[in-house]
């Protein structure tokens, strides 16, 4: 064969190899590159389609991988997370801008529709007519044994694929058995369940806050200072204070899972699973707080389009983005400042008499992309968030902080160290008719942010006495620090732990009012 017509056929073998270099081999060539040359040769126009597919599917399979272990520090299950694109480029136009969005999937589209093409031509130049066979196999033989004494041992695409098959197979099968778990729920008949508390209740998500706050140096020296003045203050408002770790399902994203992983008692580590827990009727923590007559809501800063699923968690009434009467720009993707959901809170769910509150508060200022980051006003400065227009507009643009590791990593920093000092201002403002604050994070930041502590996120109980101190019992310490070595309770248990902490020895007189006659979620 001359070279005139190897080198055509050099450059697809490239083309080729590039598909099947596992993610962090480099350019070092794989065992299946000869074999695939040698059934394209043989096969044909056969054998060109489905060498072209396998081989557009798994380089696919492994930019997603990268980019998803860049966020969530996990590969790309293709049975779990499709449903989550449509949530990436929402969070992208909302950080970035609609126009950034709109580039990034169509340089997306476009790289996938390039690569099946690039594939398509080169598999398709291995399987010419019967014309130039003979030469074809001679080059195949060649590029076999020079490539030989650096090929990467083993079949590694062979295994990359069957272990990513086997992801989405265990995922569909996981769902069969999370099913039968969620119909079975040992809590279901149980009397008394949170009939120890005698006040409103609000658990407090703190978006991104996970245990790198503690770990990692850079961010502790900042944060640790921050909880232990607000421990101070806390303490000598008569307040009670304890700490201790959970589990995450999640790392970097996908705060939701986090969410319902603790208020269903399932662990939820990914969207099948959570569509799955939401037809399955299980009963929730504010199931549980309705059947002992709380009032229950959800305050979600964060929605902004319809959100159906509610009506399935408990909540007598869902306070999203358009419902909480924020006057002030947006910063960023994040609609408006925790201290001003906060006080929203207040004023649209705490100031009533009647039945206590048990409510889900998300914080989310301490969201990517962590630019602008609000400070704390007087709390009778709020008003409609029209305070907060020159912060909203202070600071550099997303883009000039992310591209700077060291940038993303200081805004992360004060981002969080913000929601802390809000959260605890705002226990020290109740103080004198303290609710009972559940503080925790959702989730850890990407692990390139926060590299320490796995995906553990920390959590506050703060209050009265008599009520705090029921989570010693599960292993949390006194104060608003976590013990250095406190092993994490997977978050799925605290529903449980919760309801059975508080509960009374009787039915409690909202429970008996209540009548027990809450329904079950509609499947």
């Amino acid at each position: 064969m001359t070279m005139r017509r190897a080198l055509p056929l050099l450059a697809a073998t490239l083309a080729m190899q590039l598909a099947l270099i596992l993610p962090g081999a480099a350019l070092r060539p794989t065992p299946e590159l000869p074999l695939l040359l040698l059934f394209l040769v043989l096969g044909g126009g056969v054998a060109r389609l489905p060498v072209a597919a396998a081989l557009t599917l798994l380089a696919l399979q492994k930019l997603a991988d990268l980019g998803m272990g860049a966020a969530l520090g996990r590969p790309f299950n293709l049975a779990a997370d499709l449903p989550l694109l449509d949530a990436a480029v929402r969070l992208l136009a909302g950080s970035l801008g609609a126009p950034a969005a709109f580039g990034a999937v169509f340089a997306a589209a476009l790289a996938a529709l390039g690569i099946a093409a690039a594939l398509w031509w080169a598999t398709g130049l291995w399987t010419r007519p019967a014309s130039g066979r003979r030469g074809r196999i001679g080059l195949t033989a060649a590029i076999g044994l020079v490539l030989l004494p650096a090929m990467a041992p083993g079949f590694g695409n062979a295994r990359y694929a069957s272990q990513r098959a086997g992801l989405a197979a265990g995922t569909l099968a996981a769902l069969r058995d999370f099913r039968a778990v969620a119909a079975n729920d040992p809590m279901a008949d149980r009397p008394g369940l949170l009939g120890a508390i005698d006040r409103d209740v609000l658990v407090i998500f703190v978006e991104s806050y996970g245990r790198a706050s503690f770990a990692t140096p850079f961010y502790a020296e900042t944060h640790l200072a921050t909880l232990r003045r607000a421990e101070a203050d806390l303490a000598r408002a008569g307040l009670a204070m304890r700490s201790g770790f959970l589990a995450s399902p999640t790392q970097g994203g996908q705060s939701w899972l986090a969410h319902a992983t603790f208020a269903s008692g399932l662990w939820i580590g990914d969207q099948p699973l959570y569509q799955a827990m939401l037809a399955s009727g299980r009963l929730g923590l504010f199931h549980y707080a309705q059947r002992a007559g709380f009032r229950t809501a959800a305050v979600m800063p964060a929605i902004t389009r319809p959100w159906p699923e509610a009506a399935r968690m408990g909540f007598d009434r869902v306070l999203a983005d358009a419902d909480l009467g924020y006057r002030g720009p947006p910063f960023n993707w994040v609609t408006m400042p925790d201290q001003f959901t906060l006080a929203a809170a207040d004023r649209l769910l705490r100031r009533q008499d009647g039945a206590p509150l048990f409510a889900q508060v998300v914080l989310i200022s301490s969201h990517a992309p962590w630019v602008p980051v609000p400070r704390l006003i007087g709390w009778d400065q709020v008003g409609d968030g029209s305070a907060f227009a020159a912060m909203a507009a202070a600071g550099e643009s997303p883009q000039a902080v992310w591209r700077d590791p060291a940038s993303i990593r200081r805004h992360y920093r004060d981002a969080i160290d913000y929601a802390l000092q809000t959260v605890t201002a705002y226990a020290l403002r109740h103080a004198d008719e303290a609710p009972l604050i559940l503080v925790l994070g959702d989730h850890q930041a990407a692990q390139r942010i926060a590299p320490d502590g796995g995906r553990d996120v920390p959590m506050h109980v703060i209050g009265p006495a008599a009520l705090v101190e029921r989570s010693a019992a599960w292993g949390f310490v006194p104060g608003l620090i976590p013990g250095a070595d406190s092993p994490a309770i997977p978050m799925d248990r605290m529903r449980d732990l919760i309801l059975q902490g508080f509960a009374a020895p009787e039915p409690g007189p909202r429970e008996r009012l209540a009548g027990h006659g809450r329904s079950s979620p509609t499947p």
